[in-house]
């Protein structure tokens, strides 16, 4: 809901267009003024959260708003405002603790609660810029750059192959990476959820993925991991999907032993029952039986077993979804007698 405060606006200055905040704001303090569970749904990354209500008392005011009006409930908005006024000044200071610390502000959509932080953040001689359009605004940038064209360089191959340890390696050798699984905080299996802090939202996943592209200034190539439209729980803008499918990749490959191997430093050293239910979670797809071998062959402590139980389903998997979608280019390239410094050579070679 939006609220449009009868109070003097800011000055054009201080109003800036959504490119122009982000890429501004990044030197400085971002203040979203949104309740709480906005701000977990999604917020711009770095943001600090300075709610002028909580989730109980913006539900309020918009029922306000939606039965008696505007009136009704700007004056309940102050009431409930004021007695914070103080606090929420001192809080937003402790953020900017240099004079020449820039300070940023918005809401949802640019309306009341910004303007009214910008007077506040005034008062205390923090000068603040607000987001034209507020955090709706943002989200439109957001989606807009997943349209434009990007130079997708794919890193592609079969489970266990180490092709997020690769995109680390191109990473340190100064080559654009965007590592999906790394944002999600999942590493796109069954298992991939083992070990990992909790995933973000989707939003808050669209939002990360839009400040990792904006980083970049024309590189000839970003390097991104294959992957599909899901990240366990996130789901990966079809936009930036389409393109992903669409661009060159090379293959990695690897052995089975080395790729379990690889696997095994993975998630070998975690509990049973996590992997258990890992597994229980495509047992489906797996198939009763061979779903109840890999379970046998964790309870017996035979992790590797299990692995390459599961292997075989994610490699029939794969080959099945390319046989679908074949590339435009994707070479192959053995990696097994290679260091992970000489497989990053070779592929900036092959590009």
């Amino acid at each position: 809901m939006q609220i449009r405060p009868r109070m003097p606006n800011p000055n054009a200055e201080s109003i800036l267009d959504a490119k122009s905040f982000w890429r501004a704001s990044r030197d400085g303090v971002v203040f979203d003024v949104r309740s709480p569970g906005e701000f977990k749904q999604g917020h711009l990354p770095g943001a600090v959260n300075l709610p002028l209500f909580d989730d109980a008392e913006r539900a309020e005011v918009g029922t306000i708003f939606k039965n008696s009006g505007r009136r009704d409930a700007v004056i309940r908005g102050l009431g409930l405002v004021g007695p914070k006024m103080a606090s929420l000044a001192k809080t937003a200071r402790q953020f900017a603790t240099k004079e020449s610390t820039s300070v940023f502000v918005h809401c949802w959509r640019g309306g009341m609660r910004s303007q009214s932080m910008h007077w506040l953040l005034s008062t205390i001689d923090l000068s603040p810029k607000i987001l034209d359009g507020g955090y709706k605004a943002f989200r439109h940038l957001a989606h807009e750059e997943f349209k434009k064209s990007l130079p997708l360089q794919v890193i592609s191959g079969l489970t266990g192959a180490g092709k997020t340890k690769v995109l680390l390696g191109l990473k340190k050798h100064g080559e654009a990476v965007i590592d999906l699984e790394g944002l999600a905080n999942h590493r796109g299996s069954a298992f991939g959820a083992i070990g990992q802090n909790p995933q973000p939202t989707t939003e808050q996943f669209e939002n990360n993925l839009f400040a990792e592209l904006d980083r970049f200034h024309d590189p000839a190539t970003i390097w991104v991991e294959d992957e599909g439209n899901r990240l366990g729980t996130v789901v990966v803008p079809p936009e930036f999907v389409r393109q992903l499918k669409s661009s060159p990749g090379i293959f990695l490959e690897s052995s089975s032993r080395n790729r379990v191997e690889h696997l095994m430093h993975d998630y070998g050293d975690f509990a049973p029952d996590r992997l258990k239910e890992s597994v229980n979670a495509i047992r489906k797809r797996l198939g009763f039986d061979i779903a109840s071998q890999a379970l046998k062959a964790i309870d017996s402590g035979q992790i590797a077993t299990a692995i390459e139980i599961v292997l075989d389903y994610y490699d029939r998997t794969y080959l099945h979804a390319v046989s679908k979608s074949p590339r435009p280019s994707m070479p192959n390239l053995n990696i097994d007698d290679f260091s992970d410094d000489q497989v990053v050579e070779k592929l900036m070679e092959m590009v």
